[in-house]
């Protein structure tokens, strides 16, 4: 969160804010059957839950209410704050709402400890790290005797090796314990801990994240072949069909016509990659989680084009839902975008309903609840659509708008087919 006392400070009820660090990377993250043994897996969500805890136990002494707790998390946060969703055993002692932004428990993969993938990466970061020599039943004591700038340094080089692929190492596994199965069973079996949701994606969740220089047809396949090793040859072919390519189709959507250092293909995968790792996730959670549960779920795009580049890139939301300065005092416009997603989030914090807290914008458009169980259910809202002022555009576009979810539906509706096809061989 950038700038948490802003948020606080201009919210219209009081709340307590509580931010908290967790191992990450190798400290927190390091499957493999050697961690399974020694029972060190998911130490960064064991972490969360020990904040969860210390905030029943002693918010009240600071004015907080431990019975109405909101967890808000972007990207990995998102990533973290829906497995404890969907920890069943867990309950909703420790919290009774969350704020999950560009992130599901859907994202990407979640894999069996020993999958191949983390047993290879797990054997190169403990080559890094100098105890590739030492017998399985020693390994861990010698990394725990190495110097903490070791193990960290052999975390960032392995995290970089696999970064152009995007198999990132050091995440969440399935562990037999706070993740006890892949998370589309978990929805399947109807047992998550069931609660108020707003969650919400951004139009350009790729940019970040994919080869900008890419230029040939060949590169886009073969990233996704790499990605995604488990897909069929046809599920190859699927995915370059729903993403047009601009170098036999001159109508592609994803035509290259911005005067920037990109290669032809770039803005194409930045698409499918986006729609695959976030956008078509977290749109499964709002679908899942308001046809299994009573508790409302709202759904949101950021589509604020903040770039020529990047155009509504991953996480360009979090200054205006904390009403930071750096944005409100740009324009008129891009403070009344800020008001209204600070207005809509303060008061889904307090009341876990977006429309409660009326205050300053007391007059914005009713946030309807997501209803994936009729076609007119299925509304969403848009913050900041045709606004490209900070992209150094004239712009200002429409600060919030309640829409039918049709963006990019026929894109997720593939993607949502492989959502229970591990990515690994």
């Amino acid at each position: 969160m950038h700038n948490t006392a802003s948020m606080v400070g201009w919210s219209e009820k009081p709340f307590v804010a509580v931010s908290f660090n967790y191992r990450i990377g190798a400290l927190g993250f390091l499957p493999s059957t050697v961690s399974a043994q020694e029972g060190i897996l998911n130490l960064g969500l064991h972490d969360q839950i020990l904040a969860f805890k210390w905030v029943q136990e002693n918010i009240a002494e600071f004015g907080g209410d431990p019975s109405q707790v909101t967890l808000i998390g972007l990207s990995a946060g998102a990533h973290s704050i829906a497995h404890h969703i969907m920890n069943y055993d867990l309950g909703t002692s420790l919290f009774h709402r969350a704020v999950i932004e560009s992130g599901a428990a859907t994202s990407r993969a979640v894999h069996p400890y020993d999958a191949q993938l983390h047993e290879t990466q797990f054997q190169e970061f403990i080559t890094e790290a100098g105890c590739n020599d030492r017998p399985q039943s020693e390994i861990m004591n010698c990394l725990r005797s190495k110097p903490s700038s070791t193990v960290i340094n052999a975390s960032f080089t392995i995290f970089d090796r696999y970064n152009p692929s995007v198999r990132w190492a050091f995440q969440p596994v399935i562990d037999g314990d706070l993740i006890k199965r892949r998370p589309i069973d978990a929805w399947g079996s109807g047992k998550w801990n069931k609660m108020p949701i707003l969650t919400g994606f951004n139009t350009n969740e790729g940019t970040y994240y994919v080869p900008s220089a890419m230029s040939q047809s060949s590169e886009f396949t073969s990233f996704f072949r790499t990605l995604l090793p488990a897909y069929s040859d046809e599920d190859i072919k699927t995915i370059d069909g729903l993403y047009p390519d601009p170098a036999v189709d001159p109508s592609s959507p994803y035509l290259e016509t911005r005067s920037i250092p990109v290669g032809a293909q770039y803005k194409r995968v930045e698409a499918a990659y986006g729609h695959y790792a976030y956008a078509c996730p977290v749109r499964q959670t709002a679908t899942l989680a308001s046809a299994g549960q009573e508790e409302p779920v709202f759904l949101y795009r950021w589509a604020l084009n903040k770039t020529v580049q990047g155009g509504a890139n991953h996480g360009d939301q979090m200054a205006y839902e904390t009403f930071n300065p750096e944005v409100r005092g740009i324009s008129k416009s891009q403070e009344e975008i800020a008001g209204m997603f600070h207005a809509y989030m303060t008061s889904f914090i307090v009341a876990g309903d977006p429309n409660t807290v009326g205050g300053r914008y007391e007059n914005r458009t009713v946030w309807k609840p997501y209803d994936a169980s009729v076609t007119s259910g299925r509304k969403i809202m848009v913050f900041g659509e045709g606004n490209d002022e900070r992209a150094g555009g004239s712009g200002t576009g429409v600060a919030a708008q309640l829409v039918e979810d049709e963006w990019s539906r026929r894109e997720c509706d593939f993607w949502w087919t492989k959502t229970g096809i591990s990515d690994l061989r």
